[in-house]
Parts: structure tokens; sequence; C-alpha cells
């Protein structure tokens, strides 16, 4: 079996990273950029961070700003339109995952027009160039979309997400810098790092997984779990922890896709708009438990990583139910909810198809039917 790995072709860690921007602009001989953020990051100053090592070193650039938490392919759209407008030649995403995502769209489709239709680019679009070039900052430490081959667009009219997945996405650079992640409230804290979680245990269980994603996707699990509840209560290390095990876990998932956890949580944030970390961490210890017979091992594995003792004596029944509690406690000692009220029974049968189709589904490691997920959604109601 041949096995691939893509990432960055460089990438900035630790805090005050960003200072590294503008000498990799002028010696890749960039001329403009599109600046992609959204607007609360405008209003509180965070892409100022950026925009003013830019603008001392004497770097042009047009900021594109209408971006909504669910980039929607009106955004996308809009931002191409502002890409080419402006003149821009490579884009600087600031944000969490939902600019970044744009950012993605944007280049992919300056780059390859004939995909001018974004609901053409769901799925392993067939492009046949690189994106415009892409300098990835990220805000919040869990999308990982910085050291990922994947974006997630909302097409609104049919009230669904798609994941598109296309090697040619990937940022050029990523600028992890935990100091960009400082202004975060507790709750974005919260939900982004459980998504973050979310990709290192959907990732590690996935049917794609190997030997070296393993290897990242532990790691990160044991990052993540130590540091979570330390950035939630907003320490410095806890958020620089933080910031290094959701890169981690981007290095790994994004070579071997995910599972169920985040198709079921792509259609509530499609259907309901519930911010995807928060619907992620719901379905999460949910999901775990659909799948526990169906991993082998590895559930001791995860346990061992998030801190539980004695995993070596338990048996499997007891260290899969130790895993998923862990996942479960973690959870809700930062303050996630478990209900998510919006569910209506009139909505399922829409949601658990489009779970089935979601790119995420195939890799999940127990093969499922919309009636199965119809009884894990049940647990949110």
């Amino acid at each position: 079996m041949i096995n691939r790995i893509m990432l960055n072709n460089t990438s900035y860690h630790g805090a005050g990273a960003i200072g590294e921007i503008p000498g990799e602009v002028k010696a890749r001989g960039y001329k403009k950029a599109l600046v992609c953020t959204d607007p609360d990051l405008i209003r509180f100053n965070v892409a100022q961070k950026v925009t003013d090592l830019l603008d001392k070193a004497g770097l042009a650039y047009t900021i594109f700003s209408e971006i909504k938490a669910n980039p929607t392919i009106e955004n996308v759209q809009a931002g191409v339109k502002a890409f080419h407008e402006a003149g821009s030649d490579y884009l600087i995403g600031i944000g969490g995952g939902s600019a970044m995502d744009t950012a993605k769209a944007i280049g992919i489709i300056a780059a390859n027009p004939d995909f001018s239709d974004v609901r053409s680019l769901e799925g392993a679009a067939a492009t046949q160039r690189a994106s415009r070039p892409i300098i990835a900052v990220p805000t919040t430490a869990g999308t990982a979309a910085e050291v990922t081959i994947n974006y997630v667009i909302t097409d609104t009219e049919r009230k669904r997400k798609f994941v598109c997945v296309d090697p040619h996405d990937m940022p050029v650079i990523a600028v992890v810098d935990p100091d960009m992640m400082s202004t975060m409230p507790k709750s974005l804290t919260a939900a982004t790092g459980m998504d973050a979680l979310t990709h290192a245990i959907e990732g590690y269980i996935t049917k794609g997984a190997w030997e070296m994603t393993d290897m990242f996707h532990l790691e990160a699990i044991r990052i993540i779990s130590g540091a979570l509840r330390a950035a939630v209560a907003n320490d410095p290390q806890g958020r620089a922890e933080m910031a290094l095990g959701q890169y981690i876990a981007g290095m790994g998932f994004s070579n071997v896709g995910l599972g169920v956890a985040h198709s079921m949580a792509h259609c509530l944030g499609a259907v309901y708009d519930t911010p995807h970390g928060v619907a992620c961490a719901m379905m999460l210890p949910i999901v775990m438990a659909y799948n526990a017979e169906f991993t082998g091992s590895k559930y001791r594995e995860i346990a061992r990583a998030m801190g539980v003792a004695g995993v070596d004596d338990m048996t499997p029944a007891e260290y899969r139910s130790a895993a998923v509690e862990a996942v479960r406690q973690l959870s809700q000692d930062v303050g996630i909810p478990t209900k998510l009220d919006k569910i209506k029974e009139e909505d399922l049968d829409y949601l658990c198809e489009s779970a089935c189709a979601d790119a995420c589904c195939p890799g999940n490691p127990r093969d499922t039917n919309p009636a199965e997920l119809r009884e894990l959604y049940r647990q949110l109601m």
C-alpha cells in the first residue's frame, strides 16, 4: 500500500512567529496580498498585528473581510472578485478555519477559473494548477486549516456544507503564533480545542490511518488533552501547547481523513449554524461509543494519551469506556453543552442522509447508514 504525506513548504511556530512574514514575502517575490480575515478580527485589531508588519515593510495588500463564521459560496465568489480587482498575486489568511478555508477556495478558483462554480470544488475536484500562494496565520487553536488539504464551504441555498479535498490548496507557508490566539474568548478556545481533539481521535481511528499518522495523532491527543483546560483559563503555556497540538493533528488527519463525528457536525453547522467546534465536541463521545468495537486496541492508546491510569490492566470494554469517558469529561470541563435543542424530529431524515453523503463519512472505522446515525443524533435532543 502506498501512503502519502503532504505538508506546508515552510511553517513557523512560536510566539512572535508572524515577524517572519515580510521576509518570506520578499524572498518569494510576491507583490500584493489579498488579506482574508473576518470582521471581528478587524474590529479587535488582531489582523492589524500582521498588516502593521506589511506596512512597515512597504508591502502592498488589500483587505477582504466579507467572511462568515461558516463561509458561504457567496463569500468565496466575492473574494475571487476582490482578488482580481485588487491585482493580487497571493493571499494571507488570518483567522480560524473560516478565513483560511475562504482563502483556499479563492486561491484555487483564481488559479483554476474552470472551477468558478464553487459547488464544482466539492470532493476531490480535478483541479490542474496549484492555488495562488497562501500564507496561513491561524488565530484559533483547532481547525489546523493552515496545514491541511481540506476546506469546507456552506451552501446556504441547499442548507448543506460540502468538503473539498484538494492537494493544490495547501498553504505554502503556515505561521502558527500563539500570540495571535491570545484574544480568543473561553468559549471559542474550548470549541476549537475540542475540534482539534476530534481531528486527532478521528484521524487515529480512521480506515486510512497508518504508522506515521498514528504517531502524529497520539502526540496531538496527549498535548491537547493536557493543555486545553489551561488554555481555556487563558494560561499562556496552555495556549502555546494548544497551538502546537492542533497543528500536529492537522499533519495527520489531512493525509488520512476523518469520520462521522465530522460528517454529522458539518450537517449541524449547515442546518442550524452550530459552531463547528461545538458540534464536533458534542458528537465526539457519542460517535466514539458507537465506533468502539471496530477500533481494535486503539482506544487503550487514546486513554493512555489522555492520562488514564492502569489501561494495561483493563479489558477492551473497560479501556474503550475509559477513553470515551475521558473525552466526555474534558468536554464538560471546558463548558461544551451536551444537548442541542434546535434539532427537530422532522429534520432527522435530511441530517442523516446528508451526513452519509459527506466526504468524511467513508473514513469512519464502522460502516454506517442513515438509520444508525438517526439514533446518534437523537442523543443530542
